[in-house]
């Protein structure tokens, strides 16, 4: 409990959240345990409301629309209109006909799903009271990673990923969590198992299973091993990490884990054409499995044996130390500390049946003296950047075709990565001078409403005219959460060529535009990047 009377409301919600909101200070943050009653509140969301967004976020996802555009083609016609975000709440069986292009549409129509949940995320990090729900979100959504740009049906199914998925499991048990993940149908396209059947087992899920989502690289053992029995602890059930041999058994013991996308059953038999998980027990390997140092008996009920294998993993402690270190690595620190990572790995083990487990893992880890003591640790990624910006600055933001096509030339193309590993998450992935530019470009083109995205309210932050330092350091104040650095006042001058006491008039053309500059210019100092 030692971070609570210590650590700033501003470091809290630059980690934890994404940036503090304009003119919204905590209600507790006086308080000395305002940190552990804000948790209380993040980590038990009202989510009565159909179980997903809170009124002010549900009004922005309306109101939402994006530009879709193609011409007519073969068996379409051509389309230009401003569309609402029609995808967001469909069952999988609504979306699915985009994935088997039954019938035929253009590109665009199949990858209006990913750009739709692109922009409900962006809003969800602007504009919604569980904060930290949503950072949590966008860490499970890298953990869990699928690549819904290359590939049309996991587009299709990544709206009821996000919703069903993803958003339902982010704070709660992960056991249940890798369930969800197994059977989603993004998942399930994305690394192949729709197609793994008896005698041709296809290892692509079963291996991240056990390097991505579950033990960790950390635990890959088969350097040092190539029989299962010399692996330690192994003929105890217990082994210390995993070997190819595992990732063959378990790929075989999900077999007939599969989705209802219309594939031949034998005969004139079919599969439903729906998206949906489906099991056939008749592609199902059935015979004897060991997995983890672990017997299985042949010929089990249905799903019994991947079951299991998703028993083994969220129980074994190579999956404690990857998942609280990734999550310590992406609340705290790059390279977190070995007695915070033992801490949130103790509590994760404690807390295995729980059904708010992670909700749990991520208490710990933020009243922890470690996450009050380290500080600038971490730098934004684009998302974050865009998101706090707007929070900060107190832009009504609004998504545009624009804004996520800047946002996919970041780097940080949402939900498009193609690697399983998700976004970096090292500082050193997004400071190379390329990725500099963009994100000075990205801040620039906001505070500019270049891509039509919302005008910062500058009557409400400078009623009156003032001089040109004194602008800039009240930028500071509402963007960095703190005292102004004169170090960084001076630079902003000196690049703008204003003299300090150089009076900014509000309500004119020329005092909006260099206020605006100002605003983008504060938040391109390191202290508005790091987090």
């Amino acid at each position: 409990m030692g971070g609570t009377m210590t650590i700033p409301p501003a470091v809290v919600f630059g980690r934890l959240a994404f940036g503090p909101r304009a003119a919204e200070p905590d209600a507790d943050s006086g308080r000395p345990d305002w940190l552990a009653r804000w948790l209380d509140r993040q980590l038990s969301p009202d989510l009565s409301s159909d179980g997903h967004d809170d009124p002010e976020v549900e009004r922005h996802l309306v109101a939402t629309k994006l530009r879709i555009r193609y011409p007519a083609g073969d068996g379409w016609e051509a389309v230009d209109e401003d569309r609402p975000l029609t995808c967001l709440g469909q069952p999988i069986e609504a979306l699915w006909p985009l994935a088997a292009n039954r019938p035929a549409v253009a590109g665009p129509e199949r990858q209006r799903p990913r750009l739709e949940t692109a922009a409900a995320t962006l809003i969800r990090a602007v504009y919604s009271r569980w904060q930290l729900r949503e950072v949590l979100v966008d860490f499970w959504h890298n953990h869990f990673n699928v690549n819904a740009a290359g590939e049309p049906a996991v587009a299709a199914a990544l709206p009821v990923y996000d919703r069903d998925v993803i958003r339902r499991h982010a704070l709660g048990n992960f056991r249940a969590f890798l369930e969800a993940v197994a059977t989603s149908s993004a998942m399930q396209v994305y690394l192949n198992n729709r197609s793994s059947r008896a005698g041709a087992a296809n290892e692509n899920y079963a291996r991240e299973l056990f390097e991505l989502h579950g033990l960790g690289r950390d635990a890959y053992l088969n350097a040092l091993y190539n029989r299962w029995r010399d692996v330690p602890g192994a003929l105890r059930g217990a082994p210390d990490g995993y070997i190819d041999q595992d990732v063959y058994e378990a790929a075989r013991a999900f077999t007939g884990w599969t989705l209802e996308d219309g594939a031949g059953l034998g005969g004139d038999a079919r599969l439903p054409v729906t998206g949906r998980f489906t099991y056939v027990e008749g592609w199902h390997d059935g015979y004897q499995k060991r997995v983890l140092g672990r017997e299985f008996d042949p010929f089990q009920s249905p799903m019994a044996d991947g079951h299991r294998v998703l028993d083994l993993i969220a129980d074994h402690p190579a999956t404690a130390r990857n998942l609280c270190t990734a999550l310590c690595r992406r609340l705290v620190a790059d390279d977190p500390p070995a007695g915070l990572v033992a801490l949130a790995a103790r509590v994760w083990t404690e807390s295995r049946s729980r059904p708010d487990q992670i909700a749990r893992v991520v208490r710990a880890i933020a009243l922890s003296p470690e996450f009050a003591r380290i500080r600038d640790a971490k730098v934004k990624r684009p998302l974050e950047l865009v998101a706090s910006f707007a929070r900060g600055a107190g832009i009504d933001l609004v998504p545009t075709n624009a804004l996520l096509g800047e946002l996919d030339g970041s780097g940080q193309r949402l939900f498009g990565w193609p690697a399983p590993v998700g976004h970096p998450d090292r500082m050193e992935a997004w400071l190379g001078a390329a990725a500099m530019r963009r994100r000075w470009g990205l801040l620039l083109g906001l505070a500019e409403n270049r891509w039509e995205t919302g005008a910062i309210d500058l009557a409400t932050r400078f009623p009156a005219p003032l001089p040109a330092a004194a602008a800039v350091d009240r930028w500071q104040g509402m963007l960095h959460g703190g005292e102004p650095e004169p170090a960084t006042t001076a630079a902003i001058l000196t690049g703008m060529g204003l003299a300090a006491d150089a009076m900014l008039t509000p309500g004119t053309k020329a005092s909006d535009d260099r206020l605006r500059r100002v605003a983008a210019f504060v938040a391109m100092a390191p202290r508005f990047n790091q987090r």
